[in-house]
């Protein structure tokens, strides 16, 4: 089974040893990961540039706000965001978006912050990847009014008619470990309903263990789990599914790797 893990997080924090992780993933049949930068307070953006350069073959690196922290982010740091997502090596700007659950930031902050990555996305011409919790309508109407057509629905949890908008707007989306828990109905039609050339799988670790691995710090090696549960909904072969998401992630964000097809 050849895989790509399409969102995760690796900041030291959670992974002292990246190298023991990245080894895990590859002992999983992983190819690759991209690793999510976020801003974790005014001035600092983690570390997810530096882990990616200790493994420039194994890891891409993405930077972005998140809208959990759209209100804390200064001028430096857009200025330094800016700086960050123009740098070669990062492949794309994100994650940002909407979350109207817990509301950490203003929904008005979050919109501005989530319309000026957008913004910074084309003027780079890379793709956007994006965080949406309860504002999938919102989230829409905006991509649609920046006028964006590339990038990555991350951890998509909601259902068929979701679905059907982000991909009429030409997104992919990404699946993660909730796919395999109970009660998602809802998301596993939408997930069936979806192309497999528009699919992709993640893990966010170190969030939203698959089962039966719930509960537990999750990491990009349980990545071939969920990959299995798409298999399962699309009725079709786990290595087929694997291989076509892995495929679809490597065109969305540009990496130059081999693999078969």
């Amino acid at each position: 089974m050849i895989l790509i893990d399409a969102h995760c997080h690796l900041e030291s924090k959670d992974f002292p040893s990246s190298a023991e992780v990245v080894q895990r993933a590859k002992d999983a049949g992983l190819a690759h990961a991209i690793v999510v930068g976020l801003l974790q307070r005014p001035g600092d953006f983690g570390n997810a540039i530096e882990v990616a350069a200790a493994h420039p073959e194994f890891l891409t690196p993405t930077m972005g706000i998140h809208p959990h922290d759209a209100a804390k982010a200064t001028a430096d740091d857009w200025t330094t965001l800016e700086r960050l997502c123009a740098l070669p090596q990062v492949c794309a700007v994100g994650e940002t978006g909407l979350d109207f659950y817990y509301n950490h930031s203003p929904p008005q902050v979050q919109a501005e912050c989530f319309r000026r990555q957008c913004q910074l996305a084309k003027t780079l011409g890379k793709p956007v990847v994006i965080h949406v919790r309860d504002a999938h309508a919102q989230c829409a109407e905006i991509l649609e009014s920046e006028g964006m057509s590339r990038g990555q629905i991350h951890c998509f949890t909601g259902d068929t008619d979701d679905a059907r908008r982000y991909l009429e707007l030409g997104f992919h989306l990404s699946v993660s470990g909730v796919v395999t828990y109970k009660k998602t109905e809802a998301l596993q039609a939408a997930v069936a309903f979806t192309p497999l050339d528009r699919l992709l799988v993640e893990t966010d670790s170190p969030f939203l263990a698959p089962i039966p691995h719930r509960g537990k710090k999750n990491e990009p090696s349980f990545v071939a789990l969920t990959a299995a549960k798409v298999a399962q909904l699309h009725h079709r072969d786990p290595d087929e599914v694997a291989l076509r998401c892995a495929q679809n992630t490597r065109a969305l964000f540009g990496l130059k790797l081999q693999l078969p097809g």
